[in-house]
């Protein structure tokens, strides 16, 4: 079993940057990709970004390339992704997950989510 706990959402303004973390317990943190979801209110979740085990190769969503970026800190067991020139489309409550595998919209682990709004 692996636990994730998110943090650092809240209320920025659009242009505005957050960084978000995830700190993860239970099974071994190194042996698990890594990545972030997201759920707009009336939408389906999506995949935002994912990082393999090493950190070593990273993924993002069209939307997001060149924005977000997301990283991991096996000795602290934690991901992050800090969110750059962010916009209203940006809203949504964002997951932390992990899969043994690769991370996908239906990963094995998530998190409760952390809310982000992005004002105009």
């Amino acid at each position: 079993q692996v636990q994730l706990v998110e943090s650092g959402g809240g209320l920025v303004q659009a242009g505005g940057s957050l960084r978000l973390s995830c700190a993860a317990s239970g099974r071994t943190f190194r042996n698990y990709d890594m990545g972030w979801l997201r759920q707009a209110p009336g939408k389906e979740r999506e995949f935002v970004a994912r990082i393999n085990w090493s950190g070593g190769s990273t993924y993002y969503a069209d939307s997001v390339k060149g924005r977000f970026t997301i990283s991991r800190d096996n000795a602290k067991n934690t991901v992050y992704l800090k969110m750059n020139s962010l916009n209203p489309e940006d809203t949504a409550v964002y997951y932390c997950a992990a899969d043994r595998e690769v991370v996908t919209t239906t990963p094995t682990y998530s998190g409760q989510g952390t809310q982000v709004t992005v004002s105009s």
